[in-house]
């Protein structure tokens, strides 16, 4: 072996499914990069761009083995010590390839090595500057433009879409030289210029909360606010206290849909430059925005999932907005928890973190039982406003039209007549859940998953809406010719038409997936909303949480019976949280709502619970039950899932990891195996999925067993021909 100097030597991350990082030489005539660098690496017939981290304990290096690196990237792209040392965890927690972790965090153009050209600003010209507020008022568009550069100064180009500014109109201005196209500026912004508007009067609870939470402290604190209790209002104020502090704010929602209306709050209300993370945004501006969090220019981050893995220069509070919502954990590839992440990395830097929500998650509120977690709660509505009334609709023997009973009918209709809105709500979308032969029983299966065809009607469609097959429906039964075919289900595509049929002098609005595929078709359907005239609205959970509807009196929940058919042991909580946050759409201005649940068990005794006594009740009630089960958040879990074109290949996988945790851990009242058994739904684009559940009452404990299984499992040769996973702290079990 030839000792080498280890100044020579750098530890390279990789964007590969290994779990080890790879060890190669720096490039000859340059010094070796520092720790967190991106750099360009030969691997195999590739070049992969990889990250440098620090050194493992190896001191020889045979000089014949190691290959040189081909190129170091600009150290304005490095990756900062505190996003590296977070990665580094969630490697260890989640168990997954630090090169796959390192590459998630960084967006897809910086991998690449480019850095991004500036963001582009538009400003009044010195001409521009001199014109009276009045001086277009012939030319609407070309008047709104120049109202607002005199107000504002200036808007970002890609602000231009969001604030409502059309390329032409923006054209025709630049030609009369009355504005201009430039680089954008760092701002200073003071504390006697932060706000562009006053801050709201807050109630005695906003204030308290405001007043709870503790700056340059690791507090994490759940802000348990109904809706419409005014949560938004404490988060903006606490924001001020951290952008006065010089310090830097990172606002997690859980949807793309949700991001434009908060922006459009914090944009409103500071002056302070403000990017965003999500995929709805170009890959150049992305880039962009990482930048400008990582070097301190950015001071307000709002995102989605990814911003968590965001580096942030000067972070002084972190707020996840509507904290509970399972889009927070990822479902592929990195399987983490935004959520948790979020509360580490709090901690670590010593800051406060906010978790928000009407409907707090089960784990949360465990942590707030233990007093782990501060517990701020806002009850009363902020604009003085009653919680809507809940009432229960038995559906047992009641005739329907559309799956809405004669009570519900009769309330829409009361309700359009005092000039008022309705939301009715489905969470399922299209005409029908499936198409059926009544002489022989045929229903419209996907042929390559294990789940019926959902029936649209615009356009005419069958849609498997797991692998996104699409055909033509069927006129006659395939299976025995016959022509008696029938859908059964109810979509909201259905109800919609029937609505209309009804109603036919009122305006039926349905928004979900389909009606909404264009951000310019949804934001049409919300501006006819926010008008105020008397509507139906029929939509799944996209109406479910964030809108804030001022004319909306009565919601109908079509079915509420889902949680209690769910296998899955989270059904009912997520059942619960549905429900109260679509209940919550009600009432939300001067008038108290009404909301009617339809359910064929309205005696279940935790609907009742959830309705006559609210959701921390309800919650209360099912963390007794997991606590007797010993479930989470009573116990931890780890969910091994493998799938393959052959069955048996999947199986045998698991059966290996199976017998391998059998031998590995002798009978325990503390640790118990599940599996393997096939996924809730076994075959998806005709690959069958199975799954193996390991539980706790430990996470120490939890990875001390899954630690060899994962290794057992990269080491067989089936782990080559079976794709597979490990979910740590799984959300779903499907």
């Amino acid at each position: 072996m030839q000792s080498i100097a280890p100044t020579n030597v750098v530890e390279i991350a990789l964007p590969v499914p290994l779990r080890q990082s790879f060890s190669y030489l720096a490039p000859k005539g340059q010094a070796a990069p520092t720790t967190g660098q991106l750099v360009l690496a030969p691997f195999g017939s590739r070049d992969l761009v990889g990250v440098v981290i620090p050194k493992t304990d190896k001191n020889n290096y045979d000089h014949t083995k190691l290959k040189e690196l081909k190129s170091c990237y600009n150290t304005e792209l490095a990756i900062p010590e505190e996003l590296l040392r977070l990665c580094l965890w969630l490697t260890h927690y989640y168990q997954h390839p630090l090169g796959e972790v390192l590459q998630s965090s960084i967006p897809p153009q910086l991998r690449q090595g480019k850095t991004p050209t500036a963001s582009q600003q538009w400003q009044l010209t010195t001409e521009g500057k001199g014109l009276p507020e009045t001086a277009l008022k012939r030319s609407p568009k070309q008047q709104e433009i120049l109202l607002y550069l005199q107000k504002h100064h200036y808007f970002l180009d890609e602000q231009r879409s969001e604030i409502g500014f059309n390329t032409s109109t923006l054209k025709a201005l630049t030609d009369k030289k009355l504005i201009e196209k430039c680089e954008a500026q760092a701002r200073a912004v003071n504390s006697s210029t932060l706000l562009k508007e006053p801050h709201l009067k807050l109630n005695s609870e906003q204030e308290a909360a405001v007043k709870a939470v503790r700056f340059k402290q690791a507090t994490a604190s759940l802000l348990h606010g109904a809706t419409g209790s005014g949560k938004t209002e404490v988060y903006l104020q606490l924001c001020a206290q951290a952008l006065e502090a010089d310090k830097q704010v990172l606002i997690l929602v859980p949807e793309i849909g949700l991001s434009p209306q908060t922006v459009g709050r914090f944009r409103s209300r500071f002056n302070s430059p403000l990017v965003e993370l999500h995929s709805g945004i170009s890959e150049a501006q992305r880039a962009r925005n990482w930048l400008d969090a990582k070097n301190g220019h950015a001071r307000i981050i709002i995102g989605t999932r990814l911003a968590a893995l965001s580096p942030v220069k000067e972070l002084g509070l972190i707020i996840v907005d509507e904290e509970h919502d399972n889009s927070y954990k990822q479902q592929d590839g990195l399987r983490y928890s935004a959520r948790d992440l979020c509360v580490y990395r709090a901690h670590k830097l010593n800051i406060p973190i906010v978790l928000g929500s009407a409907t707090p998650s089960l784990e949360t509120l465990k942590q707030t039982l233990n007093k782990h977690y501060q517990h701020i709660v806002l009850k009363q509505r902020a604009a003085g406003t009653q919680a809507p009334e809940l009432r229960c609709l038995d559906l047992k023997d009641q005739p329907q039209q559309a799956g809405l009973c004669a009570q519900s009918l009769t309330a829409i209709k009361q309700t359009l007549g005092q000039g008022k809105q309705v939301l009715v709500f489905q969470n399922r979308r299209g005409y029908a859940a499936v198409q059926l032969c009544h002489h022989c029983g045929w229903m419209s299966e996907c042929p390559r998953c294990s789940a019926s065809m959902t029936l649209h009607s615009r356009p005419a469609r069958l849609h498997c809406h797991h692998c996104d097959w699409r055909t033509r429906p069927a006129q006659q039964c395939p299976n025995c010719q016959h022509d008696q075919l029938e859908s059964r289900g109810i979509g909201t595509e259905q109800i919609e038409q029937e609505l209309n049929r009804l109603f036919e002098d009122s305006d039926v609005i349905r928004i979900d997936r389909d009606s909404s595929r264009s951000k310019k078709a949804f934001t049409a359907n919300l501006e006819r909303i926010h008008s105020g005239k008397p509507c139906i609205l029929v939509g799944t959970q996209m109406l479910a949480k964030g809108h804030h509807f001022k004319n909306l009196a009565l919601v109908i929940i079509t079915d509420a019976d889902q949680g209690f058919l769910s296998p899955d042991f989270r059904g009912m909580e997520k059942m619960g949280q549905l429900l109260m946050q679509v209940a919550g759409r009600a009432g939300r201005e001067q008038e108290r709502g009404l909301v009617l649940l339809q359910s064929h068990r309205p005696e279940h005794p935790l609907l009742q619970l959830l309705c006559q006594r609210g959701y921390y009740n309800f919650a209360r009630q099912l963390l007794a039950e997991r606590q007797h089960n010993r479930m989470p958040p009573y116990s931890h879990l780890a969910l091994f899932k493998a799938e393959c074109k052959r069955p048996e290949n999947a199986t045998a996988l698991l059966e290996h990891i199976a017998a391998l945790y059998q031998r590995n851990n002798p009978p325990s009242a503390e640790h118990s195996l599940l599996g393997p058994m096939p996924c809730a739904m076994e075959r998806i684009q005709d690959r069958y999925r199975f799954q193996l559940l390991i539980k706790s009452q430990s996470r120490t404990q939890l990875r001390q067993i899954t630690s060899p299984l994962v290794e057992a499992i990269e080491n067989n040769a089936l782990s080559k021909r079976v794709r597979w996973s490990l979910d740590i702290d799984p959300q779903e079990s499907n």
